[in-house]
């Protein structure tokens, strides 16, 4: 009896890990039964396996038709033929991380997306609403007596520091300095003031100290040639020189004609920098030309080759711009500016340092993809823009700071944007268009300036203190609110050639 009893235990026991066995080989991998034994298994695994691999094998093609196309986009931007180029999305989000990457290189020159008849452009009938700044006026008087001393007045005023601060806040109402004081210099003739009161549409160009002669425009409509004024503003040196090399003639209002350019002389040239002297016509273009509704800026030295209607149809109205500018071939961060800068010898090196350590100091960080602008540094030649009231100040937020510090523009543009705010918004198109909208001429001669040699502060003391400029650069030489010499500058890594 007992003997039954242990054989019953003991086959009950050695059959439980069978029992077990078979019912973990009939759980399948969700945790439920299978049934192995039916018809319907073989399918299952067949199907689930090429499931898996139909998936491997779509993700894997789609990787490959993504790089396809990004290869396609690589070839077609550094393409050299026309088509291809203007396949080319150089505006694109792709084609600015690819760049950023150093994948691709953009052309020197791209084709431009122009409207195809000038005639069928349609001009907006009401100009942009004004955002943030409704009424703008301006000083108008300089006070010259600064820390107790009394000097004649100055074109950009004697801007305190806190003044230059408090014009960086916007209001619906301000009043900013902005050039043009009162027996200041650069003064119009009054047939001048006369003709350009009628000048809503205008091209304006410079030439300063000799260096440039002027360029016809070509490709210009007839409707342009009506639409447009065409302005060259000269200073006396300027006009004498023109005169002896090409043929200036007068119109019966004694107005002064070069091709389809209207002369217009500034006399008593308010600084003693030729370069300075043409920041005035290139950035207070509002100021020169106040009943102007629009204005297209190109340097003297260039050749204007695309009609100037289209070019405010392409990069102002086609996409509700006010204010439009090229990026620059070659920088992005300001740093990198001042850095070329000083290796071009384009100023004194310790003031462009100086210069930089102040914007360092009121929290200016280098350029990175994280900001919301393409870049800092613009190609300042050509600037499109229509005369609202936040884009003149903008403008003259600008000329302050080339009037404070270096005649450096470049250094100064990215600046005012960044104290903005954010504020201000503006279209920075591709330099390769940039480059097809005109042809650079040379300089008739080559301009050099003895401060642009100055390598230390020691070398304009002592005898050489007339190196320094009298009448622009002040805030060089102000005290300035704060210790910058504790200002480290963020290091530079070189993308041009410069030097």
């Amino acid at each position: 009896m007992e003997n039954d009893v242990h054989r019953s235990v003991s086959l009950r026991a050695s059959r439980r890990p069978d029992r077990f066995y078979n019912n973990f080989e009939m759980k399948g991998a969700d945790g439920f039964f299978d049934d192995k034994s039916s018809s319907d298994y073989p399918i299952k695994v067949i199907w689930k396996r090429g499931f898996v691999r139909l998936l491997l094998v779509g993700g894997i093609l789609w990787m490959m038709l993504i790089l396809a196309v990004l290869l396609f986009h690589i070839w077609s931007c550094q393409s050299s033929l026309v088509f291809l180029s203007a396949i080319c999305n150089k505006d694109s989000t792709v084609f600015h991380m690819l760049h950023n990457m150093g994948m691709v290189t953009p052309p020197h020159r791209c084709s431009i997306p122009l409207a195809n008849d000038p005639e069928k452009i349609v001009i907006p009938e009401k100009r942009s609403p004004s955002k943030f700044v409704q009424s703008l006026s301006y000083f108008e008087e300089d006070d010259a007596n600064t820390n107790g001393s009394e000097s004649s007045p100055l074109f950009g005023g004697h801007q305190s520091w806190k003044q230059r601060e408090e014009s960086f806040k916007l209001k619906s109402s301000m009043m900013v300095h902005c050039g043009f004081m009162r027996n200041g210099g650069a003064d119009m003739s009054p047939k001048d003031i006369d003709y350009v009161k009628r000048c809503k549409f205008v091209v304006a160009s410079g030439i300063f100290d000799g260096y440039d002669a002027p360029h016809q425009p070509s490709n210009v409509s007839l409707r342009s040639r009506k639409l447009f004024c065409f302005l060259m503003v000269v200073d006396e040196i300027s006009l004498e020189f023109i005169k002896q090399n090409v043929t200036v003639r007068e119109d019966g209002d004694k107005g002064q004609w070069v091709g389809i350019w209207r002369l217009i002389l500034l006399k008593n040239p308010p600084y003693d920098e030729p370069r300075r002297n043409g920041k005035v016509p290139k950035i207070l273009t509002h100021r020169l030309f106040p009943q102007a509704l629009y204005s297209i800026w190109i340097d003297g030295k260039m050749e204007l080759i695309v009609d100037p209607l289209l070019m405010l149809e392409r990069y102002l109205w086609r996409g509700r711009h006010t204010f439009a500018i090229a990026q620059h071939k070659h920088h992005k961060s300001i740093y990198e500016e001042a850095d070329s800068n000083k290796r071009r010898k384009r100023y004194a090196r310790p003031l462009i340092d100086h210069h930089i350590k102040i914007y360092r100091y009121e929290g200016l960080d280098p350029w990175s993809p994280l900001k919301k602008t393409k870049s800092d540094v613009p190609e300042g030649a050509i600037i499109i823009r229509e005369h609202t009231a936040l884009n003149n100040l903008f403008s003259c937020l600008w000329f302050n700071e080339v009037n404070l510090f270096t005649p450096r523009d470049q250094l100064s543009f990215g600046f005012v944007v960044y104290r903005l705010k954010g504020n201000f918004n503006f279209f920075m198109f591709p330099n390769c268009e940039y480059n097809s909208i005109f042809i650079l001429h040379p300089h008739t001669r080559e301009h050099s300036s003895k401060i642009e040699w100055v390598k230390s502060l020691n070398e304009l003391k002592g005898n050489n203190s007339g190196l320094k400029e009298s009448r622009g650069g002040l805030g060089l030489w102000s005290p300035y609110p704060a210790d910058l010499d504790l200002v480290v500058l963020p290091p530079v890594a070189r993308t041009s050639k410069a030097g």
